[in-house]
């Protein structure tokens, strides 16, 4: 599949879920463009794009906690990325391994 494939939203966009390669947990959700898509795969690491920014970012290009993509998949309605990476160091801005480390709603603990 090509970027072009994908359905991007109105506004160019489409949600992007990394996962670790090694333990398969979620590490993050971003959003990325037609762009940053492109950038990821040409890299070999994630490029998102910022809703609040309205620019391009490089995961860890401040803090050194890169994202090395291993696979990229496409969901069945090609308007979702799945992301699997080899991550150096915590995805969450806050310092947590996972930025789904903050909260529960409730389920089985």
């Amino acid at each position: 599949m090509r970027a072009g494939e994908i359905k991007w939203n109105d506004q160019g966009l489409a949600p992007a879920i990394v996962q670790s390669s090694a333990s398969k947990r979620v590490l993050m959700l971003a959003w990325m463009n037609r762009e940053s898509l492109e950038l990821t795969v040409r890299t070999g690491q994630t490029v998102f794009f910022s809703r609040s920014r309205q620019e391009l970012w490089q995961k860890g290009a401040s803090s050194g906690n890169v994202q090395i993509v291993d696979r990229i998949e496409i969901d069945c309605d090609s308007d979702a990325i799945l992301l699997h990476v080899t991550e150096a160091g915590p995805a969450c801005h806050n310092g947590t391994e996972s930025c789904f480390d903050t909260a529960t709603l409730g389920g089985a603990e």
